[in-house]
């Protein structure tokens, strides 16, 4: 125990990003918040921002402030998300919609490309919206389904993939960091064996954009969607965003046609007519309060720089593991997360039969973890704002609350 104390005690000393922790509000009566891959903290800068954006952009320039700056917000927004995090040249990102109707858009209009391939493949544990999204669009469409269901602990192979692809799949749906055990797949390789067949890949982002490194554009990615409200901090609700690679702008056409999308937003013309780039894959007014709680953090993300990050996130991560290993482990807490740092997200995942309780006791005390169907916990470390000292006291205050 001592020893665990220690370690986290000179982690912290030495932490480069230390200094960005007191950029968060403090919860009061918190003393460990391992929800970050859920809902990330806010920033203490944002009631100012927010104040500021009523007394200025929107109390005094009114609806101005559209012609001044908001219109082109989603997709500037979209340029710095894909500079900052997500390896991607500007035109290509958009900001926009939720995660499940960007997912919609992206998904449909991918399915909808000329070519005759009828099949959609996704895994059985992906993330429920996306599943469910997939599944309505199968049936509305005509199209099969092929499940592939990948060991959970380590998530999907490229062999999984190559196995499940062929001429008749138009497109390959997969999670960049699986949202139960953090296992992180190899982005290149999978796109590689997706593009080997002819079919299309779309990369759900929202467990690894802010936490890991992402480069879309390196490893020819298609289609992307990803959400801010986890390790971007843009506040419950926040937009997500899309990624379209350039070479199917103007091929793939979106599926919901509003105004905002249109080539000419203010012609109030009789048919639509689409946006040139990427503008296109937006339809309706853009949610512009909801895009303000996530520029401080992207501030904060490019000061660091997302290497930085990642380090931290394997440190946090690596000495959680050895915290479960020592103390959980004996009380018959399983490891459901990759043990290799470079293979695994930004959480950690551990099981036990009683963690539902568990957790209960766990919020009553101030710890915060979230649970997750059917006996697992989720360790989520934001490495901008979560402590060495505070991931270890979160893991060992599940011993407390187990024994």
């Amino acid at each position: 125990m001592s020893d665990l104390l220690a370690e986290a005690s000179a982690l912290d000393a030495r932490d480069p990003l230390g200094p960005h922790l007191d950029a968060f509000v403090e919860a009061p009566g918190v003393s460990a918040y391992l929800d970050g891959n859920s809902l990330g903290r806010p920033l203490k800068e944002l009631p100012e921002r927010l104040a500021e954006f009523v007394r200025g952009d929107w109390g005094t320039r009114l609806i101005r402030s559209w012609d001044e700056q908001w219109m082109d917000l989603p997709t500037e927004l979209g340029d710095r998300i894909g500079r900052v995090a997500i390896g991607a040249a500007a035109g290509q990102t958009v900001v926009a919609d939720s995660t499940t109707v960007l997912l919609y858009k992206l998904m449909r209009a991918a399915v909808h490309a000329p070519g005759g391939r009828n099949e959609i493949v996704i895994e059985e544990g992906n993330f429920p919206t996306d599943r469910f999204v997939a599944e309505g669009i199968a049936a509305e469409r005509g199209l099969t389904l092929r499940w592939i269901d990948p060991d959970p602990v380590t998530g999907v192979q490229v062999g999984d993939i190559e196995a499940a692809v062929s001429e008749r799949t138009a497109l390959v749906v997969l999670s960049h960091v699986d949202y139960r055990s953090g296992a992180l797949a190899d982005m290149k390789a999978i796109t590689d064996a997706v593009h080997n067949t002819g079919a299309l890949v779309l990369w759900d982002l929202c467990h690894s954009v802010g936490v890991v490194p992402v480069e879309l554009d390196a490893c020819g990615v298609d289609l992307a969607v990803g959400c801010t409200y986890k390790y971007l901090n843009g506040g419950p609700g926040s937009p997500a965003f899309a990624y379209v690679n350039a070479r199917h702008q103007g091929v793939l056409r979106q599926p919901i046609q509003g105004w905002m999308g249109a080539g000419d937003v203010f012609a109030m013309a009789s048919a639509y007519a689409p946006s040139g780039g990427i503008r296109q894959f937006i339809s309706g007014t853009p949610p512009v309060l909801g895009m303000l709680a996530m520029q401080g953090m992207l501030d904060l993300i490019e000061d660091a720089t997302i290497t930085a990050v990642r380090a931290k996130s394997k440190t946090l991560t690596d000495l959680v593991v050895r915290a479960v290993d020592e103390e959980l482990a004996p009380l018959g807490v399983r490891t459901l997360s990759p043990r290799d740092a470079g293979r695994r997200g930004g959480h950690v995942t551990i099981g036990h039969p009683d963690f539902a309780e568990v957790t209960k006791t766990l919020w009553a005390e101030g710890v915060i973890p979230d649970f997750r169907f059917p006996d697992g916990i989720r360790l989520g470390l934001s490495p901008l704002s979560t402590s060495h000292t505070e991931a270890l006291s979160g893991a060992l205050a599940v011993r407390d609350a187990l024994r």
